[in-house]
């Protein structure tokens, strides 16, 4: 929904030019479409684990923290499993995810950014993402996980 979408943009954002502040955020995504507080981009910032480092000798930009991101993909990705997800299905070496409307993108970021091996990539729609697993056998495998991680184990 309107929160995924912002978040994704702010990925997209802070990969793309150096923000400093969460004004700076703030006003790249009004700049966007985006309609925003410093509260609510304040948030978006802590549940996203985003952090500061050095940037350009004494300036500091937002970016994602160097290790922990799988580990903190795979607990984004069990929230939103139970969230977001409405059912799985797989086929040969493709697993089918649907999703609430508008929420397939946020839930294929998170399930690219978990650098599980055997999953190629995904492609989103608004309510529906493609999985594309590699070997074919693995598919099994990954759809357990999907599975577990939305029971919250």
């Amino acid at each position: 929904m309107v929160k995924a979408r912002r978040q994704r943009k702010i990925l997209e954002i802070i990969r793309n030019e150096p923000v400093e502040t969460q004004a700076d955020l703030a006003g790249a995504l009004k700049k966007n479409g985006f309609t925003v507080t410093q509260a609510t981009v304040s948030r978006d910032i802590k549940e996203m684990g985003l952090i500061k480092i050095p940037f350009g000798g004494a300036s500091f930009r937002y970016d994602f923290p160097g290790e922990p991101p799988a580990r903190r993909g795979e607990e984004r990705l069990r929230r939103l499993l139970r969230d977001a997800v409405v059912a799985m299905n797989s086929s040969e070496n493709l697993i089918v995810i649907r999703t609430n409307p508008g929420e397939a993108q946020g839930v294929a970021s998170v399930i690219d950014s978990t650098g599980w091996p055997e999953v190629i990539g995904t492609v989103a729609g608004d309510d529906t993402i493609v999985v594309v697993v590699k070997p074919k056998d693995a598919v099994v495998d990954i759809m357990k996980r999907f599975r577990d991680l939305e029971r919250g184990k």
